[in-house]
């Protein structure tokens, strides 16, 4: 399995447009500190790749990723479809950008695609253009193509829904917890397995049990503390309020992936996050525990 990094950031990504936060204008003046949204491109055969969730800058992360480059032939792209973990905008967008693709497959869960239907009103926008292919998401492993070794099982993590689907109906009354989820990707020919978490609003039994055995593990790096979205005068809630469990103190994450015996590293970070400046002593924090920050571009195999 090949699994390439094509964003780590959160909502906005570093800069964002409108933020002159330290984060922000350290990315203006580094280059090298920008950061996009939080996505990942999975292999799942020769020539044939999912995206792992669709953000607002994927027509950029696919012009930055040589193999999801279209060819031989005029029309022809490596990209069979996108993976969701939740139905928030950050993370959904990006799908109005694959428009001129024949169709789109779409693998998620039953309250995501109901909110990104029903909510956004994605089919009635979308498919004068192309045609929507929807595949469920669920807790069992199921092979991501028909060719492929991989494997792709959701594990529900949260029940937290984007703010434009608070109103809606749940389509079923077991699957409130699967508005998020953290995926669970599986290589059947080696028996590797990566577990990608980009939002991470609790740590719930199941998630642990596949954390601990998956061999490598991304999850939600948002926010370095739990208060930072007070302190830096942006939020009026914590962290955790919002949904994202924080990297330090002690309901962090740092210290329980650290206690994994898997390579473990950060996505999805703020642009308030002290980890956005590569000289911040909070990096130190991390090398010690032996966790790492996710890079864009960043290449994994398994």
């Amino acid at each position: 399995m090949r699994v390439r990094v094509l964003g780590t950031a959160a909502g906005g990504g570093v800069p964002q447009w409108n933020c002159a936060c330290p984060g922000c204008s350290g990315a203006r003046a580094h280059p090298g500190w920008r950061r996009r949204h939080a996505s990942l491109a999975v292999q799942a055969a020769e020539g044939r790749w999912y995206l792992v969730n669709a953000t607002p800058d994927l027509g950029e992360q696919v012009e930055d990723c040589p193999e999801l480059h279209p060819g031989p032939e005029p029309r022809r792209t490596p990209l069979a479809g996108v993976i969701l973990t939740d139905a928030e905008l950050d993370h959904t967008l990006g799908i109005a950008r694959l428009r001129e693709a024949d169709a789109i497959g779409i693998v998620a869960t039953a309250p995501v695609r109901h909110a990104l239907l029903t909510g956004l009103h994605l089919g009635e926008v979308l498919t004068p253009y192309a045609r929507l292919d929807w595949r469920p998401l669920g807790p069992e492993d199921r092979p991501l193509a028909e060719d492929s070794p991989l494997t792709v099982g959701a594990v529900p993590v949260s029940a937290k829904r984007p703010r434009y689907a608070a109103g809606l109906d749940d389509p079923d009354d077991d699957a409130d917890d699967a508005w998020v989820v953290a995926l669970r990707l599986t290589d059947r020919t080696t028996g590797r397995s990566l577990l990608y978490a980009p939002a991470l609003a609790a740590w719930p039994d199941a998630f642990q049990r596949a954390a601990e055995s998956a061999d490598h593990v991304i999850v939600d790096g948002t926010f370095w503390s739990d208060d930072e979205p007070l302190t830096s005068g942006f939020g009026s809630r914590t962290a955790t309020a919002m949904g994202h469990l924080p990297i330090d103190g002690p309901d962090g994450t740092a210290r329980r992936l650290a206690a994994l015996d898997a390579r473990t590293l950060y996505t999805h970070l703020n642009n308030t996050n002290p980890l956005n400046d590569p000289a911040a002593p909070q990096h130190t924090v991390l090398r010690e525990l032996g966790v790492e920050v996710a890079a864009d571009g960043m290449v994994i195999d398994l």
